[in-house]
């Protein structure tokens, strides 16, 4: 078995997923909503996802290292509409896919920082940053905005076979 080519198969799959799932925000839909106090906006929540196989998967497979200082704001990209969504996804997922293909089997095993000032938040092997942080965290957030879109009416596609509205 060939799992390099496995993992860009497995990374094409979820990122037909997830396009779905952002197809499914409505084009009305009002990107500062969210369902509770706690919660993410909408757009901030929706723009995570894209987040997810574009620009945090291409940092986790061509750096070493990211790192911020202690004082720096990160301000979360929140699209606009649902045209802004899928574009930023479109184009930043090729630059990932060809990451993810061209990662050497040693490079997986390296391990892969994320630092905020003094503090260490990830420190672990690049795979299973690759696999925690970037293919799961993105199937999470993509249900989490499924449920969103649910409460707001819209009709959810299935991810891993057809959802209620597909049938």
């Amino acid at each position: 078995m060939d799992i390099q080519k496995e993992l860009v198969s497995e990374f094409d799959r979820e990122a037909a997923r997830t396009r779905k799932m952002l197809e499914a925000v409505p084009d009305d839909a009002d990107f500062t909503w969210k369902p509770h106090a706690k919660s993410m906006t909408l757009g901030k929540l929706a723009g995570h996802v894209t987040d997810m196989a574009g620009e945090w998967g291409l940092h986790t497979l061509t750096l070493d290292k990211l790192e911020f200082p202690a004082d720096h704001k990160w301000e979360q990209w929140t699209p606009k509409s649902r045209a802004e969504l899928l574009e930023k996804f479109d184009s930043n997922l090729g630059k990932t896919r060809d990451a993810l293909a061209s990662v050497s089997p040693e490079k997986w095993d390296q391990n892969w920082k994320f630092v905020w000032g003094e503090t260490p938040f990830i420190d672990q092997p690049r795979y299973q940053v690759w696999r925690e942080t970037v293919m799961n965290h993105q199937a999470h957030h993509r249900a989490q905005l499924g449920l969103y879109l649910r409460i707001l009416g819209a009709k959810i596609p299935g991810s891993y076979g057809p959802s209620a509205d597909e049938m």
